[in-house]
């Protein structure tokens, strides 16, 4: 599949700012520095929509981006390390919550997981709190392109085993997995 063209909509700190829109709506989980912000900027096929950072913590608000009118990705802030205080940290995750739960144009949650490293206990948190709420869920296995291509089968469907549900491999640097996920996203 060719790219399709992306776009930075606006950024929100609650759900009252997020823009006005008819799109399906992915928003995206995932420990920080998981690759949230590489995510997006692979599937545009464009290095600097996003922001990417080394540091732990960058993104603080809900970042939306337009892919071609045919859906709308949300980056939100990453769960876990993040060099902000308690009550920063508390308002994310009010905002967040009240986001997650009641934006309609939500279709389905992506929650990223790196997969150099096992699934970490604040991603199975992060999963137990979907579940509680019933919300629709898949997995995304960022940073495939470390992962021999002899052991990506059985990474899967471990991953499948953990967290259950469908489970995507995905590539910043090598974008032999992006027609699987647009896929999902343009037909789900």
């Amino acid at each position: 599949m060719k790219y399709l063209q992306a776009q930075f909509i606006k950024s929100a700190e609650m759900l009252s700012q997020c823009p006005d829109s008819a799109l399906a709506e992915y928003p995206l989980l995932g420990r920080s520095n998981v690759g949230k912000s590489s995510f997006i900027n692979g599937l545009a096929n464009h290095k600097k929509l996003a922001k990417t950072s080394n540091t732990p913590g960058k993104t603080r608000l809900i970042n939306f981006f337009n892919f071609s009118d045919k859906f709308m990705l949300a980056d939100l802030p990453g769960y876990g390390y993040a060099k902000v205080s308690k009550e920063a940290q508390n308002r994310w995750q009010k905002y967040l919550e009240e986001y997650l739960l009641n934006r309609r144009q939500i279709k389905c949650l992506i929650q990223l997981i790196d997969a150099r490293h096992d699934v970490q206990k604040n991603d199975l948190q992060m999963r137990d709190w979907v579940k509680v709420y019933n919300l629709p869920i898949i997995t995304v296995l960022t940073k495939m392109d470390y992962v021999p291509k002899s052991k990506v089968f059985n990474l899967i469907k471990k991953v499948e085993n953990e967290l259950g549900g469908k489970v995507l491999p995905f590539s910043a640097i090598d974008n032999r997995y992006n027609d699987e996920v647009f896929e999902f996203l343009i037909n789900n």
